[in-house]
C-alpha cells in the first residue's frame, strides 16, 4: 500500500485494500497453528469467507462527491486433522446452532403434520 504520509490516488487505494484483503483471506487464516499433545498433533481448521468492494467519485477538483471502499470476512471453525504416528483423521465441529435450527425446524414440521392430519 502507499505511504501513509502522502496522497493517494483512488485506484492505489483500492489496489491497497485489495491486498489487505488478500493477506487476511490466505491459508493461515483457514488453518491454526497446529498443537502437539500426548503424541497427538492436531490442526485446527475454519472455514473462512470474504469479500470486497470499492467505490469511486465524480465532480472538479475542490467540489464533487465520492464513496469508498473496504472488505470483510468471517471465520467459522470446521474441525481438526488429528494425526497421531502413521494415521490422520478428521474430527468435524459440531455446531450446536445449527443443531439447534434444525431441531426446531424438524419440531414445527411434526406440529404442522400434526394439526393437517385433523
Amino acid at each position: 500500500m502507499a505511504d501513509k504520509g502522502k496522497p493517494t490516488t483512488a485506484v492505489e487505494r483500492i489496489l491497497g485494500a485489495a491486498a489487505d484483503a488478500r493477506q487476511a483471506m490466505r491459508a493461515q487464516t483457514a488453518f491454526a497453528e497446529p498443537v502437539v499433545q500426548n503424541g497427538l498433533t492436531i490442526v485446527p481448521a475454519a472455514r473462512t469467507r470474504g469479500g470486497f468492494g470499492g467505490g469511486g467519485g465524480e465532480g472538479e477538483a475542490g467540489q464533487g462527491s465520492g464513496s469508498g471502499m473496504g472488505y470483510g470476512m468471517s471465520a467459522r471453525p470446521i474441525g481438526a486433522f488429528v494425526i497421531s504416528d502413521e494415521e490422520v483423521t478428521w474430527k468435524p465441529a459440531i455446531d450446536l446452532n445449527l443443531a439447534f435450527i434444525l431441531a426446531g425446524a424438524v419440531a414445527a414440521l411434526l406440529i404442522l403434520a400434526s394439526v393437517l392430519d385433523d
